[in-house]
């Protein structure tokens, strides 16, 4: 009886640890959106993200607590992240714009709204205000009221200039 009641006090503290860990980070993550002008659905993919990260480490642990041996848990992981691996592989150009647009959320000085200019090259120059910036996207909107729409992974590759 007192093993099973320390398994269950540990899993209790896992679920505590994982419910304090999940709203600090939440909370990091509105405050990096309300001091960067970021949309709330950037945020939201995140926030899933980062909940479905932390949610599955919860679960290993518990696993852990109850008995399920480590190297179980593991071949079953190293199987799932090798599949994903693979598919992500596959589609390289998806996984880099995604990791790509969660630097943007997080490092990046360019912000919803800032005009900035994109340096092409010694000659060529791309002007516009940033209107919207999404997991795969940055789209910027000209001064002729064009849209012009880079992918991530080549946005944060760029020259960029603010205009003040």
């Amino acid at each position: 009886m007192d093993i099973e009641y320390i398994k269950i006090v540990k899993s209790l503290v896992s679920l505590v640890v994982y419910l304090v860990l999940r709203e600090g980070i939440i909370s990091l993550i509105n405050k990096t959106m309300v001091n960067r002008l970021i949309q709330k659905s950037r945020g939201k993919i995140i926030k899933k993200g980062v909940n479905t990260i932390l949610l599955l480490l919860l679960v290993a642990l518990v696993l852990v607590i109850w008995g399920v041996k480590e190297s179980d848990i593991s071949v079953y992981i190293g199987s799932i992240l090798t599949v994903v691996g693979v598919a992500f592989f596959a589609q390289w150009s998806i996984l880099s714009n995604i990791t790509s647009s969660i630097i943007i959320f997080f490092n990046h000085a360019v912000r919803l709204e800032d005009t900035i200019i994109i340096m092409e090259g010694k000659d060529y120059q791309i002007e516009g205000r940033v209107s919207d910036i999404d997991l795969f996207f940055v789209t910027l909107k000209t001064e002729d009221g064009e849209e012009i729409i880079l992918p991530n992974n080549i946005f944060i590759q760029k020259t960029i200039r603010k205009k003040k």
